[in-house]
């Protein structure tokens, strides 16, 4: 069998790949930070629904345009300003800005698909762990199969 010769990867080839596979694990924990963020904000979410629903809060129903704005921008600040909320909002932001850092330096194609996936199967886990009503089974599976499509775009 006459030899064929292999394509000789060269040093600069062999820096890319390692980086990918460093920024793959840089968009996991960014997923998982967004997964963990997403399902503690929903948390702080509900606590501000519930001061939303109080008879004490509601607007009355025939208020001007501008003191309507006034009224969604003064709910608003009023999410923010409780912490269960407004402190996983500012870590997932800080991991937004992360996220677009690595945008610069890797493929769309890979970023996108890894992150994404990796921050459905953190807001699973996360919101299992809290204690919110949740098919395991279901879940499980989804995040089985998350798992498995990230192994296989990165691989």
């Amino acid at each position: 069998m006459i030899g064929v010769p292999l394509p000789v990867q060269s040093s600069r080839t062999r820096l890319r790949v390692e980086t990918n596979m460093s920024d793959v694990g840089k968009m996991i924990a960014i997923g998982v930070v967004w997964g963990v963020t997403n399902a503690i904000m929903r948390r702080g979410a509900l606590i501000w629904d519930k001061k939303l629903q109080s008879p004490a809060t509601n607007p009355a129903q025939h208020l001007q345009l501008h003191q309507q704005l006034l009224g969604h921008l003064k709910n608003w600040l009023n999410l923010l300003f409780i912490w269960q909320y407004s402190i996983p909002f500012f870590v997932n932001l800080s991991a937004s800005a992360a996220f677009f850092v690595i945008l610069s330096e890797s493929p769309i194609s890979l970023a996108v698909p890894v992150t994404n996936a990796t921050t459905f199967a953190a807001t699973a886990v996360s919101a299992m762990l809290l204690g919110e009503e949740t098919r395991i089974g279901f879940a499980f599976v989804g995040t089985f199969l998350i798992v498995l499509g990230v192994w296989i775009c990165i691989m």
